[in-house]
């Protein structure tokens, strides 16, 4: 933030929105968390999974869209894990039926509704075991929620 003079002489703020990516930096480098490093390499694979996808502050953690539609969002409260919500953003979804809305060939899912699958985290190795059904989950994901 910079100060600029009011009319009146005085010093005020001059606030600047951040982006979305400059909003995720800023909350990266001020989290204190057990499992940052960990969280930090999950972001990178999300970003580099899809070149459409772009990240911003969501529910206090990082969260990521497409479309400007929020996706997939960290829940980092666990104690020894941090999770990734898979969800369809805010709006109803119209065209949700009774099952799942795909079949996730990875395993990596945890389906806690049809429209919403969690993935947890709990070490450095966990991450790199999980990246490239991660990659592939996410891949999938965009693919069937964004039309």
């Amino acid at each position: 933030m910079t100060k600029s003079k009011t009319p009146s002489g005085k010093s005020a703020k001059k606030s600047m929105k951040l982006s979305g990516h400059q909003q995720v930096v800023e909350f990266m480098d001020n989290l204190e968390h057990p499992l940052k490093e960990e969280i930090e390499e999950v972001r990178k694979i999300i970003l580099s999974a899809n070149k459409q996808i772009k990240e911003h502050i969501k529910w206090n953690a990082p969260s990521f869209q497409v479309e400007n539609e929020d996706r997939i969002t960290f829940n980092l409260h666990g104690k020894g894990f941090f999770r990734l919500i898979f969800h369809c953003g805010s709006k109803k979804q119209v065209n949700i039926g009774q099952e799942n809305l795909f079949v996730d060939t990875t395993g990596l899912l945890e389906w806690v509704a049809v429209d919403r699958a969690i993935v947890k985290f709990t070490d450095i190795d966990d991450v790199k075991a999980k990246e490239k059904k991660l990659t592939e989950v996410i891949t999938k994901w965009i693919e069937i929620t964004i039309s």
